[in-house]
């Protein structure tokens, strides 16, 4: 119990001391005008109150990741516990953070576009293809999801297909409508909602003194699963989440000034990493260890978990509300990752959206393809979608880490991260069944010539923009 705690605290101090840092070399400017203003449309671009975009940004990037990653993740034991502090301190945080700001620099840009001034044009198109698949596999993971434990609790009267399809149609409305309508109206209410229902499951943990393990570094997975890397893709979201980088642009064309970054992107990423130590802790320490967790997983899988976690600790009337608040998670990012593809594909072939018909015609081909993944075994799916998360949470620190060094500041605190999680995605993917199947030894030696590789070309990319000159940011107004 005493790590639990000690991990939440560092979280908290993490926020009011790194995350003030970084805000301090990143460097705002509360004299200029946002995008939200500056490029103001009444249906993408719109200034929102800190408050309301902060809860937004929460739901928008809190899917059922920080709960079925972390709870996947337990299976490791307690050195699940350190990725997720300082993997949200000074990876996923800084992660959000920059992506967030930059985008806000930069007209509100989505990654593809972000990525093509500052890692090269060829690039533009290889991390917009790359995107798009991530937000349908993540569109696809978040409908199934939330059906799934919907369907567990009112299977004698639902059907999964009608489930599925009224999720779908609410994604659609979602997708299209002015982002105030829907999810600027009712996004705080679910963010204080969830957040009730993750805190009174972390309270219950405390007062009945749920036998939470202590730190040990010990890889206590039943199948002797690798520690690196595969607990750094199996937690992302709570940890480090590339997801998120499609996420934030959302919020940049709606926050006010800049001052408010640090709280809407940094400061969620932190709310989020506390969620994840939440479940994280109740997966190792009610069902008697690694052993009792695999079986649980086995006959129900993550969902089983959270329904089971949740009527322990907070009785029936309790966990309902607890899984109700875990199935507005996924529901609430998965609308907006079908938002973000919408936004990301017009960006990409320059139609604007204030024409609902525009909108319309981008967005249903989305669905129809989401709607044939979901009859793939959720299990691939999900397989497939934490390598190109966290694939994508590379480009987005390469993209983070290039801005900073071209603004001749501390690229460091993204580059760090940025060639860490270079090693743990080619390790993964050149040893997985899903990508070449190697041995983990060759695996090990591979990604670590392509990382070696990388970071070098960083580096030779970056005195290169340096002499080209680059515009960091494009033209702005001052608020007097």
């Amino acid at each position: 119990m005493i790590t639990f705690l000690v991990s939440i605290v560092l979280l908290i101090v993490g926020y009011l001391t790194y995350g003030k840092y970084v805000e301090k070399v990143f460097g705002v400017n509360t004299d200029r005008q946002t995008p939200a203003y500056t490029n103001e449309d009444g249906v993408d671009y719109l200034p929102m109150g800190e408050k309301r975009n902060s809860l937004i940004q929460l739901l928008n990037i809190a899917g059922v990741g920080p709960i079925f990653g972390p709870i996947l993740g337990a299976l490791y034991g307690p050195v699940a516990f350190l990725w997720i502090v300082f993997g949200a301190i000074f990876a996923g945080a800084v992660h959000d953070y920059l992506t967030g700001m930059i985008s806000i620099r930069n007209r509100g840009a989505h990654l593809p576009e972000l990525a093509g001034k500052f890692l090269g044009k060829v690039m533009k198109h290889v991390v917009n293809a790359f995107t798009i698949l991530l937000l349908i596999l993540v569109g696809t993971v978040f409908v199934t999801a939330p059906a799934d434990l919907i369907h567990n609790m009112a299977s004698s009267w639902l059907s999964l297909p009608v489930i599925l399809l009224a999720i779908f149609a609410y994604y659609l409305l979602a997708t299209m409508l002015p982002i105030d309508k829907i999810i600027g109206r009712f996004y705080p209410i679910f963010g204080a909602f969830l957040v009730i229902s993750a805190v009174g499951v972390g309270l219950s943990l405390v007062f009945t003194g749920a036998p939470v393990p202590e730190i040990e570094l010990t890889n206590m997975h039943p199948d002797n699963a690798p520690i690196f890397p595969l607990l750094f893709l199996t937690i992302s979201c709570g940890a480090l989440s590339g997801f998120h980088a499609t996420q934030t642009p959302i919020i940049s064309r709606t926050t006010q000034q800049e001052k408010q970054g640090r709280r809407i992107f940094y400061g969620m990423m932190i709310a989020e990493g506390i969620i994840a130590m939440i479940w994280a802790a109740a997966a190792m320490s009610l069902f008697n260890g690694s052993e009792g967790l695999n079986e649980v997983l086995a006959n129900g899988g993550p969902a089983a978990v959270v329904s089971e976690v949740s009527v322990m600790m907070l009785g029936a009337v309790g966990g309902t509300l607890a899984v109700l608040g875990v199935i507005v998670l996924p529901i609430t990012s998965g609308d907006t990752a079908f938002r973000s593809a919408r936004m990301i594909i017009a960006d990409y072939i320059n139609v604007s959206q204030k024409k609902i018909v525009s909108r319309i015609w981008i967005a249903v081909p989305l669905f129809v393809i989401s709607f044939v993944l979901t009859r793939v075994d959720f299990t691939l799916l999900w397989r497939y979608f934490s390598w190109a998360n966290q694939s994508t949470a590379v480009i987005a620190l390469w993209v983070g880490a290039m801005y900073l060094f071209l603004s001749r500041k501390n690229y460091w605190i993204a580059a760090v991260p940025a060639t860490f999680m270079t090693m743990a995605t080619f390790t993964y993917i050149l040893n997985a069944q899903i990508g070449f199947g190697l041995s983990l030894n060759l695996s090990y030696v591979l990604a670590a010539i392509i990382t070696v590789s990388i970071v070098a070309s960083f580096f030779t990319a970056a005195r290169r923009g340096l002499n080209k000159n680059i515009p960091l940011e494009e033209e702005w107004k001052t608020t007097a």
